[in-house]
């Protein structure tokens, strides 16, 4: 309701603050803007210096806060592409999209893949499930959305398309080669189950490598209570199980999780979902492969 609010106002001002407000600079180059960290990779990979990049958060950002200002909503509305995720915690792009005209092409990765509900424990959440919302920590699942960019940059900028289509290809070995990898440390490990002391964006992932998992939350929803009574299950699981690592989100604050640890004599580490990355990866150029590179490694500790 807070976001509907701000934007209400928001898109009331628009084209006072179109004129107002500074531009970026008009490279000439199509102008791509992302709502999170991992498309704004794919594009990275897929265009170079072919365009001109925008990501909405910051780095360092926790994703699922965020409002956007009248200067995100201004770049939407003056941009040639468009990609954000879709899901509940993107709800504020619909009404900065219902109120766009012009040429502006869109792209919502939730419709490049098929999508899945939110589970608790193996079971849905509830009489009327949610779709799990982060599509793209499935390597395989970043392959689809990677070609639909490619396909909307090839065809924004058809002087380049070929360039586009280079990279997609290489990137798409790339991201196999790392579905591969991934795949030979679950089939050597001596177990198949993972613990997410925190709100849990891995569904995806867990699906299409055949992992377990028990979280402390069913997805990534903001106004999800504590529940004593799982946190106090979750800890005898990881003692009887002799669970060695528990996973907490990046940029999280990582409280639940270390009080699984701590309780259960098990260590704490960060998986990474890539909805965002910290300013210092960020300035070192890392990306989505990289990421996933360290929660490979991540995974060798915590199914052994």
């Amino acid at each position: 309701m807070k976001k509907k609010l701000l934007l209400a106002g928001f898109l009331c001002m628009i084209f006072i603050l179109s004129a107002c407000a500074h531009k970026r600079e008009d490279t000439g180059k199509p102008k791509i803007v992302t709502t999170i960290f991992a498309p704004y990779d794919f594009v990275r990979e897929i265009a170079g210096d072919k365009v001109s990049l925008t990501m909405l958060l910051s780095p360092g950002e926790e994703s699922h806060s965020f409002d956007p200002s009248p200067q995100d909503i201004i770049d939407i509305s003056e941009c040639d592409l468009f990609i954000y995720n879709g899901g509940e915690n993107d709800e504020w792009t619909d009404d900065i999209l219902d109120s766009m005209s012009g040429d502006m092409r869109v792209l919502r990765m939730m419709d490049c893949i098929d999508t899945l509900y939110n589970e608790e424990d193996g079971g849905h959440t509830d009489e009327d499930p949610e779709y799990d919302e982060h599509v793209w920590t499935s390597p395989l699942n970043a392959v689809k959305i990677v070609y639909a960019i490619t396909d909307m940059l090839a065809e924004l900028d058809a002087d380049n398309a070929d360039f586009y289509y280079d990279n997609c290809k290489r990137y798409e070995k790339e991201l196999k080669a790392l579905d591969d990898d991934i795949r030979e440390v679950v089939k050597g490990a001596k177990r198949d189950r993972i613990v997410f002391g925190d709100r849990f964006a891995l569904r995806y992932f867990t699906e299409e490598f055949g992992i377990s998992y028990y979280a402390a939350f069913p997805g990534c929803a903001q106004d999800t209570e504590i529940n004593p009574a799982k946190i106090t299950k979750i800890i005898d699981l990881v003692k009887k199980e002799h669970i060695p690592v528990v996973f907490k989100a990046e940029l999280s604050s990582g409280k639940i999780a270390d009080t699984i640890g701590e309780a259960g004599g098990a260590e704490v580490r960060t998986f990474y979902s890539c909805h965002n990355i910290s300013a210092d990866d960020f300035a070192k150029g890392l990306g989505y492969t990289d990421m996933m590179k360290r929660n490979m490694d991540l995974l060798k500790e915590a199914l052994n």
